[in-house]
């Protein structure tokens, strides 16, 4: 396990699983916010959390209604606090993920540039991977340069269905 997992262990307070039409996701907090929200099964998913299973935790329950809203077309972004846990670059990149508007994507290479990066294309694809809050830091809607559907550690599969459901496809 490595560090940033443990401390998002120790960390979390509550986790729920939610049914979505892609597949169950683990959405975990703290006390200060969203932690995560994983495809069960994912690259990069922490595992099991020692959290307790509440459902019913007023934060979750408000990521699972959003969640139904998102996937009913209800909605096009998230209004969750976060507590993302993650390297200072990684954070830097997560931000610069909740700018791009639904119906929009953007290159590896335009989201470095737009952090002033231009530079550090592959440390930012790599950033993209880890987003430990899937679906509400969209790293969806980041294609490769050449406008193809590169790799999204919830599959490439839920990638495209993701921005289908948005619109971007």
């Amino acid at each position: 396990m490595s560090t940033l997992t443990d401390t998002l262990d120790a960390r979390c307070t509550a986790q729920a699983l939610v049914d979505t039409p892609l597949g169950p996701v683990r959405v975990a907090r703290t006390a200060s916010g969203l932690a995560g929200l994983w495809f069960e099964g994912q690259k990069h998913h922490p595992g099991a959390l020692q959290a307790p299973l509440q459902p019913d935790d007023p934060l979750l329950r408000e990521a699972a209604a959003q969640l139904q809203r998102y996937f009913a077309g209800d909605a096009r972004a998230f209004d969750l606090p976060l507590d993302l846990q993650g390297t200072a670059f990684q954070r830097t990149v997560w931000q610069a993920l909740l700018r791009i508007p639904a119906g929009r994507t953007c290159s590896y290479g335009e989201l470095a540039r737009a952090i002033g990066r231009p530079r550090a294309v592959r440390a930012v694809g790599a950033a993209v991977g880890r987003n430990p809050a899937s679906l509400v830091v969209p790293c969806h809607r980041v294609l490769g340069q050449d406008g193809g559907l590169t790799g999204y550690a919830g599959g490439v599969q839920r990638k495209q269905s993701l921005l289908q459901l948005e619109a971007c496809a």
